[in-house]
């Protein structure tokens, strides 16, 4: 089995729908996601689009990680991710992990690990 992947923002990157797809090679998953983004943002999204081999990978981010804040706040710190920040419960980290309670749950572990 593979290793966990925490991504910057403390969402794990192995659980991800286009970090799965990517993995797989499954090209009618990432054409899906592709088309579901194309309506929801009503802009073009292409196959590649949908595309990424995850976070902390010096491969591809599907264009919402590549221009995450939290992952490239965390890039300019270079910490691992944001547990392992000095300014852990900035507002950027705060305002996401609002939306991603689960991102939240996994920093605040690893964080618990560090003292």
């Amino acid at each position: 089995m593979n290793e966990t992947m925490i991504a910057k923002c403390g969402l794990v990157c192995n659980e991800c729908d286009a970090y799965i797809a990517t993995q797989n090679n499954d090209l009618a998953a990432l054409q899906k996601m592709s088309e579901e983004a194309s309506k929801q943002f009503n802009k073009a999204f292409t196959v590649e689009d949908s595309m990424c081999t995850g976070c902390l990978s010096a491969g591809i981010q599907c264009p919402y990680c590549d221009e995450c804040a939290v992952r490239s706040c965390a890039l300019d710190k270079g910490v691992e991710n944001c547990a392992y920040c000095e300014d852990f419960g900035c507002e950027t980290i705060t305002a996401f992990m609002e939306h991603a309670p689960k991102a939240r749950t996994n920093l605040e572990a690893i964080r618990a690990t560090l003292n």
